[in-house]
């Protein structure tokens, strides 16, 4: 008995040893390594080399709750309803080419805007296309102009320096009333019209600096500021009463010129003049004073200059005695 009982156990053992080998490796090792208990769930879950503890579980994302999770389309910038197509060649180039005109007629090319002046200058423009006009003032500086440009009949200051002007006609100026200032710094003038400044009533400041001038024209009696510096300037070329009737001006800038004299019959309003770098190398006894009234005073002629000339200011004590102050210049 005890026989057949050992042999039905080993039979058994046999039996159950062959039912396992059959089961698949992975079941094999579920049932022979997680242990099982009465109430209990798995403590650890196993993934390759990483391990899950169910206690930190709570770390993970949920991929079910989209609450959490960024909606990236609220933040794409919202396009309006226009359309995509691309403009063709010829829409571009309309829009970006200037039309054309034609060069042969500029007179096509004039503005009708209100404001501009109609006046063609010699590019065939308005002169407020060639140069800026901002209120009363006109700023023609570095236009490449050989002309004093058509102004508007407001111009009050006129700014038309380093350009190519070498003549200034009796008409540039005609009907401009309101005129105060006119600058026409380097450029190659060499002859002024004698009426071309003289119908000028309120013409004040007269800048003529680095031209050729050799002869001043006749001046408005209103004006105040003459520069007349760098320039070719001769005594010859300045009439001998020319600055008698000018009972307003005080500022007269002759320097940098060819004048082998000083200038005659001074109105009493001046206050300086300069003369330095000339050919002066004399001077008459009553150039600054009156002889015939040894008291009086020239107190507002402070400021005269005659240094770089080869005059001795030295020699003619008796000219100064009206002035408050003695010329610059040489004393030896």
């Amino acid at each position: 008995m005890k026989l057949l009982a050992l042999l039905s156990l080993l039979a058994l053992m046999l039996a159950q040893e062959a039912r396992t080998a059959s089961l698949p490796k992975t079941e094999r090792e579920t049932e022979g390594d997680q242990p099982h208990g009465e109430g209990d769930s798995y403590a650890v879950l196993q993934l390759g080399d990483y391990v899950l503890s169910l206690d930190d579980y709570d770390q993970v994302i949920d991929l079910s709750n989209y609450d959490e999770l960024t909606d990236y389309r609220e933040q794409l910038p919202k396009v309006k309803g226009t359309s995509l197509a691309s403009p063709t060649r010829t829409s571009f180039t309309q829009s970006t080419r200037a039309p054309r005109t034609s060069p042969s007629n500029p007179t096509m090319a004039r503005p009708t805007t209100r404001g501009l002046l109609v006046s063609l200058t010699s590019h065939g423009l308005p002169t407020c296309l060639i140069c800026v006009c901002l209120g009363s003032s006109v700023y023609c500086d570095d236009a490449d102009l050989e002309n004093v440009p058509p102004l508007p009949q407001t111009t009050a200051y006129l700014y038309a320096r380093f350009n190519r002007t070498s003549h200034i006609r009796a008409g540039d100026f005609k009907g401009l009333t309101k005129l105060k200032r006119i600058d026409l710094s380097s450029n190659f003038i060499s002859s002024i019209d004698d009426d071309a400044l003289l119908l000028l009533p309120a013409l004040q400041d007269l800048i003529l600096p680095e031209n050729k001038l050799a002869a001043l024209p006749v001046l408005p009696t209103g004006i105040e500021v003459l520069d007349i510096r760098l320039n070719q300037l001769q005594s010859s070329g300045i009439q001998p009463e020319a600055f008698r009737a000018l009972e307003k001006l005080q500022f007269l800038y002759l320097a940098d010129n060819l004048l082998d004299s000083i200038p005659r019959s001074l109105p009493l309003s001046l206050r300086s003049l300069h003369l330095q770098n000339n050919m002066i190398e004399t001077m008459q006894r009553d150039t600054f004073c009156d002889a015939e009234r040894p008291k009086h005073m020239r107190r507002q002629l402070e400021d005269i200059r005659l240094d770089g000339n080869p005059i001795n200011l030295n020699l003619f004590p008796s000219a100064y005695f009206c002035l408050p102050r003695l010329p610059t210049g040489r004393f030896t």
